[in-house]
């Protein structure tokens, strides 16, 4: 007859206790990993498996939402990047250790300059343009460019005229340094106003030089690089616009908004200073987005020189009665 309960000894009873404390611990470690907790090593894996050209970070340690940078799993398995990329990456096409540059070693003859440079012996002698030709400049270690300008688009060239699907092979242009770059607020606006009145919203811009302003529908859009002034600040102007919202989530760009205007005054520059957008009637009740945005010659967003940086816009709302 088999022994009952009670007759099992202490020693048996506390390896029992021990077993089920340990098999309690690993469902709780498979929860975990199952439940994407944002420092998990697991999930960042795969979720970053799911998304080819992106490299997981060359650090082992775990990233999670609080950190400064890096990037982790956030609950829904979307991977989140925080900070403005310092952290370097490496995996599939990426690479495993920093570039290395091996070091250069003097060759007697450099120091010749007839051995080097046939001109310096014979004056008549020419040098080819195409051999002193920079080759162009390799991506970025580990990270997958998928093109750098239109020479493979199957789209049609942009023209400068509002087009959509169309390729734009403007450079981007000048880039001001950090302190530089533009800046804009709402200083004032109304928070309601009565369908058809009239108002103003107080803008204010810092390091945007208001100067210049390619008409877009005469060609202007996306055709000038980005230019900076002798100080330099941008050159541009800013927008203002407001459209009646549709809805609470993210709205159908297409419509023309309600209000639209560009302010190219020849004024602004490193100071911040003021101007009054007087907006005609709104005439449609309901909310109104009013937003300003700065703009280069030829209507971008002007570029900052950190990716965490906030670029030069602000919008509010106003309620239409």
């Amino acid at each position: 007859m088999p022994r009952s309960f009670r007759s099992r000894s202490p020693v048996s009873l506390t390896v029992m206790i021990i077993a089920v404390i340990a098999v309690a611990g690993a469902l709780f470690a498979v929860t975990k990993i199952s439940s994407g907790v944002p420092d998990d090593t697991v999930a960042l894996a795969a979720a970053q498996s799911r998304r080819p050209g992106k490299c997981p970070p060359v650090s082992t340690r775990k990233v999670n939402s609080k950190s400064k940078v890096g990037t982790y799993v956030d609950s829904r398995g979307a991977v989140q990047h925080i900070g403005d990329g310092q952290e370097p990456f490496r995996g599939r096409n990426c690479p495993t250790t920093p570039a290395t540059t091996a070091p250069a070693t003097t060759d007697p003859a450099s120091t010749d300059p007839a051995a080097t440079d046939p001109a310096a012996t014979d004056p008549a002698a020419t040098t080819d343009p195409a051999a002193t030709t920079a080759p162009p400049e390799a991506p970025p270690a580990g990270l997958d460019i998928l093109a750098k300008d239109c020479s493979q688009s199957k789209l049609a060239p942009h023209d400068g005229f509002q087009n959509g699907n169309r390729c734009v092979s403007t450079a981007f242009g000048e880039v001001a340094e950090a302190a530089q770059n533009p800046s804009l607020l709402i200083q004032d606006a109304p928070t309601q106003v009565q369908a058809g009145q009239g108002f103003q919203i107080a803008v204010s811009t810092r390091n945007l030089v208001r100067d210049r302003f390619l008409a877009a529908g005469q060609g202007g859009y996306y055709v000038e690089s980005s230019l900076l002034n002798d100080q330099g600040l941008v050159r541009g102007h800013f927008h203002t616009a407001c459209r009646m919202l549709q809805g609470n989530e993210a709205q159908d760009p297409a419509p023309v908004p309600a209000f639209f205007v560009a302010t190219e005054d020849g004024s602004g520059g490193s100071q911040p200073d003021t101007v009054r957008v007087s907006v005609a009637g709104l005439t449609t009740p309901g909310t109104a987005q009013c937003a300003v945005w700065a703009g280069d010659g030829s209507h971008r967003i002007p570029m900052m020189q950190r990716a965490n940086q906030i670029p030069a816009f602000d919008v509010v709302r106003i309620q239409v009665q």
